[in-house]
């Protein structure tokens, strides 16, 4: 005859001890696939910012935790079943009860307040770094590594302005050698984050934003856009290396051997949007490229934004501001096979009846019986 304990394990529902265990591990299976790099990450800026992490929850804990304990204490202590407890339907007020409910919260606030303060300061992106860690300040005649990034559909552009190099979908730098980045971007807003290296900075058409960071540990690390830009988002991502400063110039030199030119015909055809991109080198660089790319004027034909804020400054683009207009000069800086700017600058263009627009095709009509522009 079957025994109790197998007539338990055959009705329908009941499990055996045994495979109890692989479930009980499934919540630790769980966890190994998260990516636990915010709170182990390999640069200083990284590391400051989680210590704000640690730092902060700690002190939310120091509320939780009790008014958790006190929420089972006192369930548990005025049950119903419990006769000793005291019952006192008249109570209203404690003032030492109201003490210690208003003076920790307003004490953790003032806490957290200074925290933010200061932490607000020491990790501004625009500061330039002090150190290299919490033990190592920046050696006298260090000089930092200048990476302008550039966030396109769906790609990222990492400029090295200093070594007149390019390279899209890798970002490679050596350790323990500060780092200042210039971001921007070609069309619409994104978000550029290395999670081991610093926090997300925005990445904005017409804008630039910076970060200055550094890297401590050699390895291979994620980075993405952490801010959704359309089609392509999922596949927006880059490796970032960092590498000893002898690895670091062989990559160099790879670079300048492997590449190709990177100008603004090149650029342009780079800029539309492409999913999936694989990781390119560019060998040379167009020194003004960047600025090009930020005032959004690489095709020569387009107004750079700097101009239109010139232009602003010195009255506006009326009829009032257009001896101030005239008087601004194109240079066409490449030429041969470049898009060149019109003869006629942008705005007198627009408001001569037969000239023609920025395009250089667009002629603007005007009737037969006006003979002068109003």
């Amino acid at each position: 005859m079957p025994t109790k304990r197998s007539k338990a394990a055959g009705r329908i529902g009941a499990i055996p001890c045994k495979p109890l265990k692989p479930l009980a591990l499934t919540p630790l299976l769980l966890l190994s696939g998260c990516n636990m790099v915010v709170l182990a990450p390999s640069g200083d800026i990284a590391m400051q910012q989680r210590n704000l992490i640690v730092i902060s929850t700690v002190l939310m804990l120091l509320i939780i935790i009790p008014v958790i304990f006190l929420t089972l204490f006192f369930a548990w202590k005025y049950r119903q079943s419990n006769t000793k407890a005291a019952y006192d339907p008249e109570w209203h007020h404690s003032t030492r009860l109201e003490i210690v409910i208003w003076s920790a919260p307003l004490a953790i606030i003032i806490a957290l307040g200074a925290v933010t303060w200061i932490s607000t300061h020491q990790l501004d992106p625009y500061k330039p770094l002090d150190r290299i860690d919490a033990s190592r300040p920046i050696p006298a005649g260090t000089k930092p590594l200048t990476v302008e990034v550039v966030a396109l559909d769906w790609k990222w552009l990492f400029l090295y302005p200093d070594l007149g190099i390019a390279t899209v979908n890798e970002l490679v730098a050596p350790v323990d050698v500060p780092i200042n980045f210039k971001i921007t971007a070609a069309s619409v807003m994104n978000s550029f984050f290395v999670p081991a290296l610093a926090g997300q900075i925005y990445a904005m058409p017409g804008m630039e934003t910076k970060l200055h960071a550094v890297i401590n540990r050699v390895g291979d690390y994620q980075g993405f856009s952490a801010n959704y830009s359309g089609a392509g988002f999922s596949n927006m991502r880059f490796k970032f290396r960092g590498l000893e400063q002898a690895d670091f110039e062989n990559w160099v030199g790879r670079v300048r051997s492997q590449g190709t030119p990177l100008g603004r015909l090149e650029y342009l055809r780079l800029e539309q949007p492409s999913e999936k991109e694989p990781v390119r080198y560019f060998s040379s660089l167009d020194p003004a490229l960047y600025e090009a790319i930020l005032n959004m004027c690489v095709d020569q034909a387009k107004m750079c934004v700097s101009e239109m804020m010139e232009i602003d400054a010195k009255g506006g683009g009326g009829m009032e501001g257009i001896n101030n207009i005239m008087r601004l000069t194109y240079d066409d800086r490449l030429g041969g096979q470049q898009t060149k700017r019109p003869a006629t600058p942008f705005v007198a263009a627009l408001c001569i009846p037969t000239g023609k627009g920025p395009g250089g095709g667009v002629t603007i009509a005007v009737p037969a019986q006006q003979t002068n522009l109003e």
